[in-house]
C-alpha cells in the first residue's frame, strides 16, 4: 500500500471542463495520511444497494436448488452463478407481500407493500396510483446526502405506449422504484440520457441538440485531460493505475454510445426512443450496467435499480433458440416443452447477470472490490407465471455487504414468511434499520450459519 504523506484529496473531488464533470474513483490519496499506514485500519468502502428485476415470473421446476445450507447444488437456471457461490444466498419458501396478475410483482418487489384485493385494484384501475415507498428510495434519501445522485433507475424497456397496460396503470408494471406511495420513478433506458445524468446534462433529450453535441463537443475525458495529467503527477503508482482504469472505462462507454448514435435513422422494434440505443439486448444491457459500475466506482450514487424488462414483456429470444414471444410463452399451461423454453430465457438472464457480477468483482474499491461492498437483490415478484403465483417467489441475495452477508447458502423457510421481512433484514444489514417495511411482521434471518 502506498503511504500518502502529502496532500489529501477530497473524496468529493470533481474535475470539470467544457461543461462536463468527472467524479474520481476511490483513491488511497483520499484517505488521510494518518490512516494509510500499513498498520492502520482497513479503507472501508461505502455500502451500496443494487436490485435487478426480471418480469413474467420464472420456470420454478428449474429454479430451486437441491440441498440446504452450504450443502446445495445450483439449479439449471441458477447454474451460471457457480463462480459466485460464496457471494450469494438463495432464500426459498418466501411469499410475495402482494400479487395480482403482473402488477403486484414489480410493485411489491422493493416496497413489501401489503396485499390488495381485486376490488381495491378495480377501484384504482388506470386512475389512482397507490403503492408504498421502496427500500431503494429509503436508502437514497439517506445515502444521497453524500453523493451527486440519490439513485439511478435503469431498464431495457422505454416509456410505455398507450394501450400497453391493459390491466393497471403503467406505473405498476414499468418500475420497481417508488419515492412515495403515489410517486413511482421512471426507469431510464436511453444510454445517452443516463451518461449525461452522470457526467453532464445538455438540458434536453431532443434529437437536434444531441446531434449538435455529438459533432461539436469533444469527449468528457478530452475536456478534463489537462487536469487529469496534473492530478496523476500527485498520485502514487497504485492510485495512478486506478485513475487510468477508471478513465479508460469512461472513454469506452463514450465510444460505445457514439457508435450507437451513428444509427440515428435506424428504427428498432418495441422501443420508444430508438436513437442511440444498441440494436441487441445484450449490448444495450451491458452498456447500461457498465454505466452503473462507473456510477458506483466514482460514488456518484450508491443506489441503483435495473429492470430486465417490464411486466408482460413480449420480447422473443431467437438468439437462444426461443423465437416465441416471452409473455405469451410464460402462460405455458404447464406443458413441459413450454416450461423448458421459459427456463431457457430465465437461465439466459442469469448468464447476463453473471457477466455483470464478474465486472463488479474485478473493479477495485477500497481494499476490496465493488462486489464486496454491495448488498443486492435479484429475482421476480412472481413465481409460477402460469397462475401469476406469489408464493415461493424466486430471489437471490448477492454481494459482500461490507462483510455483513454470509454467502454460500440455500435457506429454506417454513410457513411462507413474507418477503417484506427479507427487505427489513436487508435494511438492517445496510445499517438502516426500519420498524416496518410494507407488510413486514418481523425479520427473516439470512445468516443462519453465522456472520463472516
Amino acid at each position: 500500500m502506498d503511504l500518502i504523506t502529502g496532500r489529501h484529496i477530497s473524496r468529493r473531488t470533481v474535475l470539470r471542463g467544457a461543461g462536463a464533470a468527472l467524479m474520481l474513483p476511490f483513491l488511497q490519496a483520499m484517505t488521510p495520511a494518518r490512516l494509510t499506514a500499513v498498520s492502520g485500519p482497513r479503507r472501508k468502502s461505502p455500502h451500496r444497494f443494487l436490485a435487478y428485476y426480471t418480469p413474467n415470473g420464472q420456470s420454478m421446476p428449474y429454479w430451486t436448488p437441491t440441498g440446504d445450507g452450504r450443502d446445495f447444488a445450483l439449479s439449471e437456471i441458477l447454474g451460471p452463478l457457480e463462480p459466485f457461490r460464496n457471494r450469494i444466498i438463495i432464500p426459498t419458501g418466501v411469499n410475495a407481500s402482494w400479487n395480482f396478475n403482473h402488477a403486484g410483482g414489480p410493485t411489491s418487489f422493493l416496497t413489501g407493500m401489503v396485499g390488495r384485493s381485486l376490488g381495491d385494484i378495480d377501484a384504482v384501475d388506470n386512475t389512482d396510483i397507490i403503492a408504498a415507498e421502496s427500500i431503494d428510495q429509503m436508502l437514497a434519501r439517506e445515502w444521497g446526502r453524500e453523493t451527486q445522485l440519490g439513485s439511478l433507475e435503469l431498464s431495457l424497456d422505454g416509456p410505455p405506449n398507450a394501450g400497453t397496460c391493459a390491466i393497471l396503470n403503467c406505473a405498476y408494471t414499468h418500475t420497481i422504484s417508488w419515492r412515495t406511495p403515489t410517486q413511482p420513478l421512471p426507469m431510464e433506458n436511453h444510454p445517452r440520457t443516463v451518461f449525461e445524468r452522470l457526467f453532464g446534462d445538455t438540458g434536453t433529450t431532443d434529437r437536434e441538440p444531441r446531434e449538435r453535441r455529438l459533432h461539436q463537443q469533444k469527449s468528457l475525458l478530452d475536456s478534463v485531460n489537462d487536469k487529469l495529467r496534473a492530478l496523476r503527477r500527485e498520485l502514487g503508482p497504485e492510485d495512478q493505475r486506478s485513475v487510468e482504469q477508471y478513465t479508460e472505462a469512461v472513454r469506452d462507454v463514450e465510444r460505445r454510445i457514439v457508435i450507437a448514435e451513428e444509427q440515428l435513422d435506424v428504427d428498432l422494434p418495441n422501443m420508444e426512443q430508438p436513437q442511440g440505443i444498441p440494436e441487441t439486448l445484450e449490448d444495450h444491457l451491458e452498456l447500461l450496467l457498465d454505466m452503473q459500475i462507473l456510477a458506483c466506482q466514482a460514488d456518484i450514487t450508491r443506489v441503483s435499480t435495473m429492470m430486465i424488462g417490464r411486466e408482460v414483456n413480449a420480447r422473443p429470444y431467437p438468439q437462444i433458440g426461443v423465437p416465441e414471444a416471452w409473455h405469451p410463452l410464460s402462460h405455458h399451461g404447464n406443458r413441459p416443452d413450454l416450461v423448458k423454453y421459459v427456463a431457457k430465457i430465465n437461465r439466459y438472464h442469469v448468464e447476463l447477470f453473471t457477466r455483470h457480477l464478474t465486472k463488479l468483482s474485478r473493479t477495485p474499491d477500497g481494499d476490496g472490490t465493488l462486489l464486496d461492498s454491495i448488498t443486492g437483490l435479484y429475482g421476480s415478484g412472481i413465481s409460477n407465471s402460469q397462475r401469476h403465483a406469489g408464493d415461493n417467489i424466486p430471489l437471490v441475495v448477492f454481494g459482500g455487504a461490507n462483510g455483513k452477508l454470509n454467502g454460500g447458502q440455500h435457506i429454506r423457510y417454513e410457513g411462507g414468511p413474507t418477503h417484506a421481512n427479507l427487505l427489513a433484514t436487508l435494511m438492517d444489514k445496510m445499517d438502516m434499520p426500519m420498524d416496518k417495511i410494507g407488510g413486514s411482521t418481523g425479520r427473516l434471518p439470512i445468516d443462519t450459519l453465522g456472520e463472516l
